[in-house]
Protein backbone atom coordinates (compact mmCIF):
# COMPACT_ATOMS: atom_id res chain seq x y z
CA UNK A 1 0.00 0.00 0.00
CA UNK A 2 1.51 3.28 -1.09
CA UNK A 3 0.48 6.38 0.88
CA UNK A 4 1.41 8.70 -1.96
CA UNK A 5 -0.64 6.98 -4.64
CA UNK A 6 -3.87 8.76 -3.67
CA UNK A 7 -4.45 12.42 -4.47
CA UNK A 8 -7.05 14.86 -3.26
CA UNK A 9 -8.18 17.74 -5.41
CA UNK A 10 -10.30 20.69 -4.46
CA UNK A 11 -10.37 24.32 -3.49
CA UNK A 12 -9.92 25.86 -0.05
CA UNK A 13 -12.92 27.85 1.09
CA UNK A 14 -12.06 28.53 4.71
CA UNK A 15 -8.76 28.64 6.56
CA UNK A 16 -8.57 27.15 10.03
CA UNK A 17 -5.86 27.15 12.66
CA UNK A 18 -5.97 24.54 15.39
CA UNK A 19 -4.29 24.86 18.75
CA UNK A 20 -4.38 22.29 21.53
CA UNK A 21 -6.03 23.03 24.84
CA UNK A 22 -3.17 23.67 27.24
CA UNK A 23 -3.95 21.33 30.09
CA UNK A 24 -1.95 19.16 32.49
CA UNK A 25 -2.41 16.05 30.34
CA UNK A 26 -1.21 17.90 27.19
CA UNK A 27 1.84 19.29 29.02
CA UNK A 28 2.65 15.79 30.32
CA UNK A 29 2.55 14.36 26.77
CA UNK A 30 4.77 17.20 25.45
CA UNK A 31 7.27 16.72 28.32
CA UNK A 32 7.52 12.98 27.52
CA UNK A 33 8.01 13.78 23.84
CA UNK A 34 10.83 16.25 24.53
CA UNK A 35 12.56 13.87 26.95
CA UNK A 36 12.41 10.99 24.46
CA UNK A 37 14.25 13.11 21.85
CA UNK A 38 16.97 14.35 24.23
CA UNK A 39 20.25 12.46 24.01
CA UNK A 40 21.06 10.45 27.09
CA UNK A 41 24.16 11.84 28.75
CA UNK A 42 26.28 9.69 30.97
CA UNK A 43 28.61 11.11 33.58
CA UNK A 44 31.33 8.89 34.95
CA UNK A 45 33.93 9.70 37.52
CA UNK A 46 37.33 8.32 36.55
CA UNK A 47 39.62 7.07 39.26
CA UNK A 48 42.79 7.59 37.17
CA UNK A 49 43.89 9.52 34.08
CA UNK A 50 43.34 8.02 30.64
CA UNK A 51 46.58 6.42 29.37
CA UNK A 52 46.07 6.82 25.61
CA UNK A 53 47.33 10.30 24.88
CA UNK A 54 47.36 11.60 21.33
CA UNK A 55 50.02 14.22 20.89
CA UNK A 56 49.67 16.72 18.06
CA UNK A 57 51.91 16.07 15.07
CA UNK A 58 53.22 18.88 12.87
CA UNK A 59 53.15 16.76 9.71
CA UNK A 60 51.73 13.25 9.38
CA UNK A 61 53.69 10.37 7.82
CA UNK A 62 51.46 10.10 4.76
CA UNK A 63 51.98 13.83 4.03
CA UNK A 64 55.75 13.40 4.30
CA UNK A 65 55.69 10.42 1.92
CA UNK A 66 53.59 12.38 -0.58
CA UNK A 67 55.98 15.34 -0.46
CA UNK A 68 59.01 13.05 -0.95
CA UNK A 69 57.31 11.45 -3.95
CA UNK A 70 56.51 14.86 -5.45
CA UNK A 71 60.12 16.05 -4.98
CA UNK A 72 61.57 12.87 -6.49
CA UNK A 73 59.32 13.17 -9.57
CA UNK A 74 60.15 16.84 -9.92
CA UNK A 75 58.08 19.45 -11.64
CA UNK A 76 56.31 18.36 -14.80
CA UNK A 77 58.12 19.69 -17.87
CA UNK A 78 56.59 19.92 -21.32
CA UNK A 79 58.00 17.22 -23.54
CA UNK A 80 58.22 17.43 -27.30
CA UNK A 81 54.74 17.46 -28.83
CA UNK A 82 55.47 14.46 -31.06
CA UNK A 83 56.63 12.38 -28.05
CA UNK A 84 53.41 13.19 -26.19
CA UNK A 85 51.33 12.28 -29.25
CA UNK A 86 53.20 8.94 -29.55
CA UNK A 87 52.50 8.19 -25.88
CA UNK A 88 48.83 9.05 -26.29
CA UNK A 89 48.35 7.02 -29.47
CA UNK A 90 50.08 3.98 -27.93
CA UNK A 91 47.82 4.31 -24.86
CA UNK A 92 44.69 4.54 -27.02
CA UNK A 93 45.74 1.38 -28.87
CA UNK A 94 45.32 -0.49 -25.58
CA UNK A 95 42.03 1.08 -24.49
CA UNK A 96 39.43 3.22 -26.21
CA UNK A 97 38.51 5.40 -23.20
CA UNK A 98 40.71 7.10 -20.57
CA UNK A 99 40.00 9.49 -17.74
CA UNK A 100 42.02 12.68 -17.93
CA UNK A 101 43.81 11.81 -14.67
CA UNK A 102 45.00 8.54 -16.23
CA UNK A 103 46.27 10.41 -19.30
CA UNK A 104 48.24 12.78 -17.06
CA UNK A 105 49.76 9.77 -15.25
CA UNK A 106 50.66 8.07 -18.54
CA UNK A 107 52.23 11.09 -20.23
CA UNK A 108 53.54 12.89 -17.12
CA UNK A 109 52.73 16.22 -18.76
CA UNK A 110 51.26 19.42 -17.28
CA UNK A 111 47.46 19.46 -17.27
CA UNK A 112 47.07 22.56 -19.46
CA UNK A 113 49.51 21.28 -22.09
CA UNK A 114 47.89 17.85 -22.23
CA UNK A 115 44.39 19.32 -22.41
CA UNK A 116 45.49 21.49 -25.33
CA UNK A 117 46.75 18.41 -27.21
CA UNK A 118 43.72 16.28 -26.29
CA UNK A 119 41.30 18.91 -27.60
CA UNK A 120 42.96 18.58 -31.00
CA UNK A 121 43.06 14.77 -31.22
CA UNK A 122 40.27 13.65 -28.89
CA UNK A 123 36.80 14.29 -27.56
CA UNK A 124 35.58 14.24 -23.98
CA UNK A 125 32.41 12.21 -23.46
CA UNK A 126 29.89 14.21 -21.45
CA UNK A 127 27.10 11.58 -21.27
CA UNK A 128 26.51 7.87 -21.27
CA UNK A 129 28.40 4.92 -19.87
CA UNK A 130 31.80 6.52 -20.52
CA UNK A 131 30.98 9.88 -18.93
CA UNK A 132 33.98 12.17 -18.24
CA UNK A 133 36.37 10.05 -20.28
CA UNK A 134 38.38 10.92 -23.36
CA UNK A 135 38.56 9.04 -26.65
CA UNK A 136 40.25 9.75 -29.94
CA UNK A 137 38.42 11.64 -32.67
CA UNK A 138 37.22 9.32 -35.46
CA UNK A 139 39.98 10.45 -37.85
CA UNK A 140 42.69 9.37 -35.37
CA UNK A 141 41.28 5.98 -34.36
CA UNK A 142 43.48 3.01 -35.30
CA UNK A 143 40.59 1.02 -36.80
CA UNK A 144 39.96 3.70 -39.46
CA UNK A 145 41.56 3.14 -42.89
CA UNK A 146 45.05 4.62 -43.11
CA UNK A 147 45.82 7.74 -45.18
CA UNK A 148 47.54 5.67 -47.89
CA UNK A 149 44.43 3.54 -48.42
CA UNK A 150 42.24 6.66 -48.60
CA UNK A 151 44.50 8.19 -51.26
CA UNK A 152 44.39 5.02 -53.41
CA UNK A 153 40.59 4.94 -53.48
CA UNK A 154 38.98 7.49 -55.89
Amino acid sequence: FNLFSHFLEGTVLHRAECRPVVSDSYMKVKRLQVESVKPRRLVQQLDRAVATVFKPVANHDFNLEYEKKKKSEGKMVRADRQQVLDLLFSAFEKHQYYSFKDLVDITKQPVTYLKEIMREIGVCNRKGAHKCTWELKPEYRHYQPSEEEEQKSP
